[in-house]
């Protein structure tokens, strides 16, 4: 091995990889480098001599993890790496957790629920507990649920907290904790965790027995922790607790792009990481590869509006590259053919291809018309972070399968496979079983193996069937004990009558089910041949832990990669695109509403514009509607405030510039019409008392008269509404052309109309 590598690094990266003793934090800002940082700084420990099973990298997907396993492996070779602690944090604690979970009570066999388990079980909980799910919404109970488990606090401490239980109060659901713990008792009697299980399953496992926090410390001389901002309290306590020897700890990250606070990330872990290790040094990668100058200084002037950051000063020396540009319409639906429009100018004038275009927003909502309008162009895209190809219903019934082999008393499993393909075990039964398992303490699969005893409760052909699925179910533990994931998994969709109910389907829907399970046999066949190359677990429960612990963005696109992708500004963070178009940039929307009077929040969404911007490598396109639908009416909205912090230059206006000089500005057959004021545009800077031209309206091409549509109204005006019906005018308020009308409908209730687009008929 030689140190060649390292002729591949800038300055702060040599210093961020050669200084391995002690405390380190390294802050990069975006499209540093900070990955082959992260990479070159475990190879240099492994060319020094460092075994590799003494070095511990955490990260937050099982993709990231890869690409840097793969670039340690062609420096150091695959016989050394192989034996790196290198993963995600939930697949690092879970593998510790099947080795020493048996402290805590559970078998190595633990079942990992998703999302969808967890909330699966949650809603029976709900229903034993004689509660309503129109109060106890199950998206809001897993919500508290996973909160409390990300703080550690048990069930135990959550029901004996007067703060907690007193806000349980306030939303009206003062039986919480109730709930909390019926779930927790649910879940360890169907030898299940789920994914904040893992993390407070690990503090709890460190924190009561002190032998197994002590072998984990000697085990592990250096660690190193990828995007340390986005780790929650959990996280932070047992990277903390682990790195208290050797205080090797290294954790790489950037302030400024710390966006998932509504998943836990705490923004404080980075902030105050000296506090924790006075000694530690700092190194700042701050060179952007990524990125051109103008759209890194113009992401500068938005960040340095946030006062809770390290300072850093990013810089580019790749080409200046165009200004920002920022685009308006009229209207949301006009917005989405505004960008559909302009990306495909640009995919064909620029040689280009789809794939090299991203429409990022902040709500999934907004996706509805950019879908829409790419498809009236006929232009390919993806809608990155839909319903994941393992969310399937198909997928997840086979998968249910494989887990009833691994974990028998996985109970979410069995429910899914009981009846599947059709046995004649009906939903009242099912439900029987569930209750007499829960008031008998035992699991619904033990019930089964003794079902005789309570032939009181079931009639002789149901207890048949019960018996016989037991015994398909133990006839596959059997059979599959020594075999690998692909020859256990064909047994069991051969066996368990899935195939055959599969290739029955005609419809394409049912085809593209058939479809779907053939590619997850590739899928498992892939797995089982990659495990077995390269030494590692090839069983079906390695698979399944595998599949457990896929994030989003693990999982790939079947379908081809040509295509514009659509996402959250969320979901986008850790990839780039050379054009990106963010949309949606007023005020009410981005930032979000939910976070417009707390300043903490504010800074929060300021860091995902400043994250949205620095996808881009090319161009970065930003884009606002001045009307927006809202609950079924048409809204004034205003430009977001992040949009006058770009300074002014680095943007251009290429409506302005196409009105100008004469050329056709797209979408839409109106013509637009401009005018002088002050700071009400994007970028005008009031401070230098500057004006610029801005586009404000568009001019009606006919105005209607009295007896079409009447654009001209006073209060106390009958009118109709091809929707909502006849009303009378309450209130009418705005100038020209955003002039609104209050109007008292009387059966659709009040509704605030933006009079040019309400298509209001006056009624004499």
């Amino acid at each position: 091995m030689t140190g060649s590598y390292l002729d591949e690094l800038n300055q702060a990266q040599r210093e961020a990889v050669l200084n391995t003793e002690g405390p380190s934090l390294v802050i990069a800002g975006a499209g540093a480098g900070k990955t082959r940082a992260l990479t070159y700084r475990i190879a240099h420990l492994l060319e020094k001599g460092v075994k590799a099973w003494r070095i511990l990298a955490l990260t937050f997907t099982n993709k990231a993890a890869g690409e840097m396993k793969e670039r340690i492996t062609a420096i150091a070779g695959f016989e050394t790496t192989r034996y790196l602690w290198m993963g995600t944090f939930h697949s690092i604690f879970a593998k510790i957790l099947r080795t020493e979970g048996e402290k805590l009570g559970y078998k190595p066999s633990f079942t990992i629920y998703d999302a969808t388990d967890s909330k699966s079980l949650i809603r029976s909980v709900i229903k034993e507990a004689g509660l309503g799910d129109d109060v106890y919404k199950p998206g809001v109970v897993a919500s508290r649920i996973s909160w409390a488990k990300n703080n550690l606090i048990t069930p135990q401490v959550y029901a004996s907290n007067a703060g907690i239980t007193e806000y349980d109060k306030a939303i009206r659901m003062p039986l919480l904790h109730e709930l909390y713990k019926a779930y927790q008792q649910r879940c360890y009697r169907a030898n299940a965790m789920d994914f904040d299980d893992l993390l407070l399953n690990t503090n709890i496992l460190l924190r009561d027995f002190p032998e197994v926090l002590d072998k984990y410390q000697k085990k592990f001389d250096y660690i190193l922790v990828d995007e340390y901002q986005d780790t929650n309290y959990a996280q932070y306590l047992i990277v903390k607790k682990l790195s208290e020897k050797h205080r090797n700890l290294c954790v790489v990250g950037d302030d400024a792009q710390s966006i998932y606070s509504f998943r836990g990330a705490r923004i404080e872990n980075i902030l105050e990481f000296r506090d924790d290790y006075p000694e530690a040094r700092i190194f700042k990668l701050e060179q952007n590869y990524r990125s051109t100058q103008n759209i890194v200084n113009a992401a500068n002037t938005i960040i340095a509006n946030n006062t809770g950051q390290i300072h850093k000063t990013v810089f580019s020396e790749n080409e200046k590259g165009e200004k920002i540009r920022i685009m308006q319409a009229m209207t949301d639906t006009e917005e989405g053919i505004l960008v559909a429009s302009d990306l495909f100018d640009r995919r064909f004038s620029g040689r280009l291809n789809w794939c090299d275009f991203a429409i990022l927003y902040r709500t999934n909502a907004q996706s509805r018309i950019f879908e829409e309008t790419l498809r009236k162009k006929n232009i390919p895209y993806r809608i990155y972070g839909s319903i994941s190809f393992y969310e399937r219903k198909e997928i997840k019934d086979i998968l249910a399968y494989f887990r009833m082999v691994v974990n028998p008393e996985d109970e979410e499993a069995l429910k899914r496979t009981v009846n599947y393909p059709k046995r004649g075990i009906g939903d009242t039964t099912i439900k029987k079983l569930f209750e007499i398992a829960s008031l008998s303490g035992n699991s619904a699969w033990n019930i089964i193996g003794r079902i005789d005893d309570f032939s009181e409760y079931f009639n002789n052909p149901t207890c048949r069937k019960l018996a016989g699925y037991r015994n398909l179910i133990a006839g596959f533990i059997e059979k599959t004990l020594e075999a690998d994931a692909w020859d256990a998994a064909r047994e069991i969709a051969r066996e368990s009558g899935i195939i055959r109910d599969l290739q029955e389907g005609k419809t394409p829907e049912e085809v593209s089910r058939y479809e779907n399970f053939e590619e997850l046999m590739n899928g498992i066949k892939e797995f089982t041949d990659s495990a077995r190359t390269n030494g590692e677990p090839c069983t079906l429960e390695a698979y399944l832990q595998n599949v457990a612990l896929l994030t989003d963005q693990d999982i790939e696109d079947p379908e081809g990669n040509d295509k514009v992708t659509l996402m959250t500004i969320h979901s986008a963070k850790g990839l780039e695109f050379s054009h990106v178009y963010v949309t949606g940039m007023e005020d009410n929307l981005f930032p979000s509403p939910m976070s417009s009077g707390s300043p903490r929040e504010i800074e929060e969404e300021r860091r995902l514009f400043y994250v949205a911007l620095t996808r881009a490598k090319k161009l970065a396109t930003l884009t606002y509607a001045m009307n927006r639908y809202r609950y079924g009416s048409l809204e004034f909205s205003k430009p977001s405030r992040f949009l006058r912090e770009i300074d002014p230059a680095y943007i251009e206006f290429p409506q302005l510039a196409s009105r100008v000089s004469g050329g056709a500005v797209k979408p839409g057959p109106e013509s637009y019409r401009l005018r002088e004021e002050k700071t009400v545009y994007p970028g005008s800077d009031a401070r230098e008392g500057k004006k610029l031209s801005k586009i404000t309206s568009r001019t009606v091409s006919a105005a209607p008269s009295a007896g079409e549509f009447a654009t001209s109204l006073s209060e106390g005006d009958s009118v109709e509404h091809e929707r909502f019906g006849t009303g009378k005018v309450i209130e009418i308020s705005g100038d020209a052309p955003n002039t609104t009308a209050l109007v008292e409908f009387e059966t659709a209730g009040r509704k605030k109309l933006l009079l040019r687009f309400a298509k209001l008929r006056r009624i004499k």
